[in-house]
């Protein structure tokens, strides 16, 4: 057993960086990680305008722990497990801040489905994708719910049946990334992201985020409604005002914080 965190958290520049802390484990959602990964998601400084998802060591997370599971063989326990799991993944994707995955390594099982539920995601060309419980006789159920709904439905299939894993290439032509880079770029172009990001107005980023995800599970007409009143309130800022004020005058326009 080692002191160290579970979670390294760098709180620096309005950007959240979360680092998972268990290389040895190969960073696996033990119990342990999810409470401290959700805890820091719980209480990110105010300041926060974006989230950066790192890892140390060779992967970026193997998934759960198998062999803390192994310990158990109650249904209620691994029902309470998934639902933990489940939760820490809707508020990732409920958080007003954007998340960048910054995938260094191997990413499989649940470690992919952190990867495909974060907002957006960069890898070094080194790293590695697969969600192979299929192999172990348990089907990758709750990583499905991220794939399915961030690649091709098939493509998504042919991982979640085969457990073959898949390269940085492959996985940004798939949609499961946005992007790939050497290994030693891998850290400035995260901050290169997460700069842009942050130069945008705080309010239409968070307003963007929020009707992104709920349009996506409604119907057609509905997302049209919501995106409508989303753009109507969106107009009604101080940023909007001052965005095309800005653009007409020829400026870089001054947002404010919140």
């Amino acid at each position: 057993m080692t002191d160290e965190p579970f979670v390294q958290a760098l709180h620096e520049n309005s950007i959240s960086e979360l680092t998972l802390n268990r290389p040895k484990a190969f960073n696996a959602l033990s119990e342990g990680m999810l409470d401290a990964l959700q805890h820091e998601l719980d209480n990110l400084p105010k300041t926060t305008r974006v989230v950066v998802l790192a890892a140390q060591g060779k992967a970026f997370c193997a998934g759960h722990d198998l062999k803390e599971m192994r310990q158990h063989n109650e249904q209620p326990y691994f029902e309470a497990l998934f639902q933990r799991c489940s939760h820490l993944m809707t508020t990732l994707l409920t958080i007003e801040q954007p998340v960048i995955a910054k995938v260094q390594g191997l990413a499989t099982a649940a470690g992919c489905q952190l990867v495909a539920t974060c907002d957006l995601a960069i890898a070094a060309n080194t790293a590695t994708f697969g969600v192979s419980g299929i192999d172990v006789g348990l089907f990758c159920s709750t990583p499905s719910v991220a794939l399915s709904r961030n690649m091709n439905r098939k493509r998504a299939m042919q991982m979640l049946m085969t457990g073959e894993f898949i390269n940085a290439d492959l996985a940004t032509d798939w949609g499961l990334i946005n992007g790939c880079v050497d290994a030693d770029a891998l850290d400035q172009s995260v901050i290169d992201l997460a700069a842009k990001i942050k130069a945008k107005s705080a309010v239409a980023v968070r307003t963007g985020k929020q009707l992104f995800y709920h349009q996506l599970e409604s119907g057609i007409t509905e997302a049209y409604e919501l995106a409508g009143q989303a753009m109507a309130c969106n107009m009604m800022t101080h940023d909007v005002a001052e965005g095309i004020d800005a653009f007409i005058e020829k400026r870089k326009p001054v947002w404010q914080d919140r």
